[in-house]
């Protein structure tokens, strides 16, 4: 058992890191062109108001700080924690260029072909989650259902806005 100061610092180390992602993510929507250029795109009828947007993934970065500190307190000599966190740290950085593709470029083509690599990254993450800490795997669960429905966004508002 590990120490526990050790345990709450890797805890809210799991939690800050992930929330970065979220905010870096975050910062490409507040490029001085992003907002009006947002609001300009025609929207299918199924989108979400913005402040869904913002909760959601606050709560899904949360659960995957919270998964990403189940695996990380394995330990690294656990035979499958080095993978797990390889792979999540993989599918955080597609997290940030979906925002990047999406808003930074302004691209919502490439951020489709983006999120389709996001979804299937974390697919692998959750798959090699599961073999470290089954509930790590069940919280990043709701993210694969979300980046799917982002999916569709995505490709929606890529065909509505050619």
């Amino acid at each position: 058992m590990t120490n526990p100061i050790i345990r709450t610092i890797r805890f809210g180390a799991s939690l800050v890191a992930c929330l970065a992602v979220g905010l870096t993510g975050l910062y490409f929507t507040s490029l001085p062109t992003a907002p009006d250029w947002f609001a300009a795109l025609e929207k299918p009828v199924f989108m979400p108001p913005t402040w869904v947007f913002y909760w959601i993934w606050v709560i899904l970065y949360l659960l995957m700080g919270i998964s990403l500190y189940l695996v990380w307190s394995k330990g690294l000599g656990h035979r499958h924690v080095q993978g797990a966190l390889s792979i999540f740290g993989v599918q955080m950085v597609l997290n940030v260029l979906w925002w990047f593709f999406f808003f930074g470029l302004q691209d919502p083509y490439l951020a489709f072909i983006e999120v389709i690599i996001l979804g299937a990254a974390l697919f692998m993450t959750i798959i090699l989650v599961d073999g470290v800490s089954r509930p790590a795997a069940f919280l990043l669960a709701p993210s694969l259902l979300w980046v799917s429905f982002v999916a569709l966004l995505s490709s929606t508002i890529s065909y509505l806005n050619p």
